[in-house]
């Protein structure tokens, strides 16, 4: 337990905070993204779709890239995948084709979602793998990175 008797952060998801927090310094929305095999981070990145001028450069794209890189395969078997924020449904496609294994996310998107809102990719019968998926992680400490954002922005 840490000092607040809150359970400790989960160290993926920290590194995925800490990835939205530097992609918001950086004026992109604020979501980070982490690849891990068997405990170990395979990959890390956060938002850069205004820096690259690249609607795809989503966190978790992204990781995604880096991580198949990194192991040299497409598919990410074994693999789990850490973001702050419910996936998008171009990012949930991405996921189901990387084959990842479990997805962990922060807060949840009900207006760009696409696991638990919208168009519920995995839900589709032409959805070639679902992930085991679990959502709301330290929810209102991700959900938080994006109100502020958007806040100061307005």
């Amino acid at each position: 337990m840490e000092k607040d008797g809150s359970a400790p952060v989960n160290p993926f998801l920290a590194l995925a905070i800490a990835e939205a927090e530097a992609a918001g310094r950086r004026g992109e929305v604020p979501v980070g993204a982490v690849v891990a095999k068997a405990g170990t981070v395979l990959a890390s990145a956060g938002n850069r779709v205004e820096e690259w001028a690249d609607p795809t450069a989503h966190a978790e794209i992204l990781a995604l890239r880096a991580a198949a890189k990194a192991i040299g395969s497409p598919r990410l078997d074994g693999c789990d995948l850490w973001v702050t924020l419910e996936p998008c449904p171009m990012c949930a496609a991405a996921i189901s084709l990387a084959r990842i294994r479990r997805l962990h996310f922060g807060a949840y998107d009900p207006k760009g979602g696409g696991v638990d809102h919208g168009p519920r990719v995995f839900d589709h019968a032409t959805c070639h793998h679902r992930p085991e998926v679990v959502g709301g992680l330290e929810e209102s400490r991700t959900a938080e990175l994006l109100r502020a954002f958007f806040r100061e922005r307005r």
